[in-house]
């Protein structure tokens, strides 16, 4: 199982340390690093000022929002940083949901799977610069439908380093999780439990079943972000991890519609989930971090002493999960990567 490094967005402003965490990252031999955006920081540009300071490692984003950025506008920045990487780009996609979608982007979230394959087959029809983008879509056109009329079709000026750029979907329920498995290269997890690798395997499983998908089990890849402290208190290592738990699992989204919530009631916590989510609207947070158990935490995560973790990797390793993205400051990551060695 290889490792990666995940830098995730900005908080209130740029991450302390961050270039001195990914170099440690590329010295010891990690595969990748990642950055994310929601509505603050945006991916690609630290990902471009990191990236120019390192030779070998993956530079991917997990996850650029398709509802920021057109599809050919993503297509432009991906074939940039690949050119600029030398070919170690990986271009990770999400729909995020409806409250970033519509407030922040005021862009429509309704059907976000169709949208989905509409603006993946737009972004590699880019990358393939074969002829002029087309397409006539429910929710893109090129040429645009109507306007002033006068749209023409175009291809890149520029010539994409590499045509087959990987692409990754970031998915949580199950029908997203197998169409990153149709049309994707890889699938980017968030909150994955080796207790729920069946029910993904399965979700997968009918992706690469359907006509014409692009990959098997064989050639797909699933780089998870999995939180890993190496403690000797677990129950210390746990408490700096659920103040995050509780603001996705009960803030991270409207009551109705909030996939991590739902994530976490599949996992077999659904009362501890609707708790959180009753809490944490109501402007309790204290409460809502303390009401996650601590097996919610090792479900998802790997802390406690070394012995312990490396004990529990075996699970992980069993499962469909290629990556570990893990998280942390530089002096830590070595540290970490030792326990997972």
């Amino acid at each position: 199982m290889k490792l990666g490094y995940h830098l995730g967005y900005w908080g209130s402003g740029p991450i302390p340390g961050a270039l001195e965490s990914v170099l440690e990252a590329e010295r010891l031999g990690f595969d990748s690093v990642w950055t994310a955006e929601a509505y603050g920081s945006d991916a690609f540009t630290p990902l471009a000022w990191l990236g120019a300071s390192t030779s070998t490692v993956k530079l991917g984003t997990n996850i650029v929002q398709m509802s920021a950025r057109t599809p050919t506008a993503t297509a432009m920045s991906a074939l940039t940083l690949d050119h600029l990487s030398g070919g170690r780009f990986v271009l990770g996609l999400g729909a995020s949901g409806p409250q970033v979608v519509e407030g922040w982007y005021g862009q429509p979230y309704p059907k976000p799977l169709a949208r989905t394959r509409e603006y993946v087959e737009i972004v590699r029809k880019v990358l393939a610069r074969e002829e002029p983008v087309t397409l006539d879509g429910q929710f893109y056109q090129l040429p645009l439908r109507g306007g002033a009329g006068l749209g023409k079709a175009l291809k890149p000026t520029v010539h994409p380093l590499r045509e087959d750029l990987p692409i990754y979907l970031a998915a949580e329920g199950p029908k997203n999780v197998a169409l990153s498995a149709e049309i994707c290269d890889g699938w980017l997890p968030l909150f994955f439990s080796p207790k729920a690798d069946a029910f993904y395997r399965a979700a997968l499983a009918e992706g690469f079943a359907r006509p014409g998908a692009r990959r098997t089990a064989a050639d797909f890849e699933v780089p998870a972000s999995v939180p890993v402290i190496v403690h000797d208190d677990v129950e210390e290592a746990a408490s700096w991890i659920k103040p995050a738990l509780a603001l996705y699992i009960g803030g991270m989204g409207a009551k109705s519609v909030n996939f991590h919530h739902d994530v976490f009631a599949r996992l077999g916590y659904a009362d501890v989930s609707d708790k959180v989510q009753e809490l944490y609207l109501a402007g309790r947070k204290a409460e809502a971090v303390a009401a996650i158990p601590t097996s919610l935490v090792e479900d998802t995560s790997l802390i406690g002493p070394a012995a312990k973790i490396r004990e529990e990797l075996a699970a992980w390793e069993e499962t469909v999960v290629t990556t570990l993205l893990l998280r942390g400051d530089s002096g830590s990551l070595a540290k970490v990567a030792d326990a997972l060695s």
